[in-house]
């Protein structure tokens, strides 16, 4: 279930938001206020951030700024919606970090296709859609990894690292940064916990000649590849 920030100040217009969001399957968080939204982000980093730009204190556009300032929060999606429309006000707001601005009033199903497409291009792990990589299938939804009919039986930390080495593919990750995406980085756990973790997602593989698919970067970490898929004699 991926995880939505709302930092917004009008209780009205966030418990709207918030309701809309769980009822298309979204965990919600609301923040009032800019020092509420830094303390909701400094404990658990979520997938979303829905950001106003009127806010008591600190205003949501300097708040865009310092995350995207910060090697922690750089990459974290952040959609601005704010009642500045003019067009130097959204020029300021993409250019503050923010991936899409939305202006009030707004509608609350352009709000839901534009954090899915927010999502689908800079956290796709976070969607319940399926995957497929070399043959081999994932469902978020049904929580089922498959390939030629045949299920695979994975635990839930092995098969939330398969989602995310299957939403990204062919790149190498590091193990803190795998920690980081796939564990959470609330988390404290030792950096080799990544590799008993991968070595039973690779046992688990091996069923349906999938193993050689996780790769092995010495000095790097590790990778998922199509390439390495063995096809059943």
């Amino acid at each position: 279930m991926s995880r939505v920030l709302v930092v917004e100040d009008e209780s009205a217009i966030a418990e709207l938001i918030s309701i809309n969001l769980r009822h298309a399957g979204f965990e919600v968080t609301i923040a009032a206020s800019a020092d509420q939204a830094q303390y909701e982000v400094d404990r658990i980093l979520p997938d979303l951030v829905v950001l106003d730009w009127m806010l008591p204190g600190q205003s949501g556009l300097a708040l865009a700024r310092q995350w995207r300032g910060a090697a922690r929060t750089k990459e974290m999606p952040i959609i601005m919606l704010t009642a500045r429309a003019e067009e130097s006000d959204k020029v300021s707001g993409l250019d503050a970090g923010a991936d899409d601005y939305l202006t009030k009033p707004f509608s609350t199903n352009e709000l839901l296709a534009r954090i899915r497409a927010v999502l689908r291009r800079k956290a796709p792990e976070a969607l319940d859609t399926l995957v497929e990589v070399g043959g081999l299938n994932l469902d978020p939804g049904t929580r089922r990894v498959s390939r030629d009919g045949a299920e695979v039986k994975l635990g839930p930390t092995e098969f939330r690292l398969l989602h995310f080495f299957m939403t990204h593919p062919e790149r190498v990750h590091s193990r803190s940064q795998l920690l980081d995406r796939v564990w959470g980085d609330h988390v404290f756990i030792e950096e080799r916990t990544v590799d008993v973790h991968v070595k039973r997602l690779r046992e688990a593989l091996e069923r349906v000649q999938c193993a050689r698919m996780i790769e092995t970067v010495r000095g790097a970490g590790y990778r998922l590849t199509q390439q390495s898929a063995v096809l059943p004699a």
